[in-house]
């Protein structure tokens, strides 16, 4: 399975980060990826006010992705944001491609390290796994890499493919966490774990917004035995490797963390 992770550096404006979609979903494209991941808030950037930016799965940002994917014939995963009934927003995955149109609204909210997602966004409570032609994926945002249990339940329905998705604060031993949960997670659902994340904006001369997790770059590939298998540095690129989903079948026979878990 031929995957790409798409690190790029948001901007606050929904329309010019078409445009970086575009450019990675051509990237994958052209390498014959069959999967393309986006990091969180791929829409727009944090630290610009989220409600007025925000559309429904049907609106022209998610419909403008969902026709670039379909042309490619590569699926995406992007992260927007949706509105949500009580005047918040949703941390929305949209998962869209060739016969695929799903969504994930991140589940375990970032009110952390001095900052409050959950003023402004609205939690999700569904977990989500997507059939591709190559192998199951599970979805997760961000914040969400520090709840193992979201990890292991996508494993358990089937996922050997995790998709991670985030928009990492920046800050002392963040890098070195990013990196310890991602791997962790891997060992934790004996899967891959794709973790795309925002580049770094001060790699490309821009300072980020205060307090906000606007990126670090460093996205990886893990394998189903925690080793680093691929990784970008902090500026945006677009990551271009084979995965084989198979292993992990192997891995649960050899390390059956998930047969022998008893809580």
């Amino acid at each position: 399975m031929r995957v790409a992770l798409c690190q790029i550096a948001s901007t606050p404006d929904p329309n010019a980060n078409l445009e970086l979609v575009a450019g990675g979903v051509r990237r994958a494209a052209e390498a014959g990826a069959e999967l393309a991941v986006f990091p969180e808030a791929t829409m727009a950037c944090f630290g610009v006010p989220l409600a007025p930016l925000a559309e429904p799965l049907d609106g022209p940002w998610a419909g403008e992705v969902g026709r670039l994917a379909e042309d490619a014939g590569v699926t995406v995963v992007a992260g927007m944001f949706t509105p949500a009934d009580d005047g918040r927003v949703n941390n929305t995955l949209l998962v869209t491609g060739p016969g695929t149109r799903a969504r994930y609204d991140k589940v375990h909210l970032y009110d952390a390290f001095d900052f409050a997602e959950s003023r402004t966004v609205a939690p999700g409570e569904q977990s989500l796994t997507v059939r591709l032609p190559s192998a199951t994926v599970g979805l997760t945002t961000c914040y969400d890499v520090r709840f193992p249990g979201l990890f292991t339940t996508l494993a358990e329905r089937g996922a050997s493919v995790l998709v991670t998705s985030a928009s990492w604060g920046a800050g002392t031993g963040k890098r070195e966490q990013w990196e310890l949960l991602v791997r962790a997670r891997a060992l934790d659902s004996t899967s891959w774990v794709l973790a795309c994340g925002q580049a770094d904006p001060r790699s490309i001369g821009r300072e980020p917004a205060a307090k906000a997790p606007t990126g670090i770059g460093y996205s990886a590939v893990i394998t189903p035995y925690g080793v680093i298998h691929d990784q970008l540095e902090a500026e945006p690129d677009v990551l271009i490797t084979d995965i084989a989903p198979e292993r992990a079948e192997r891995a649960r026979e050899e390390i059956p963390v998930l047969a022998n878990r008893k809580f």
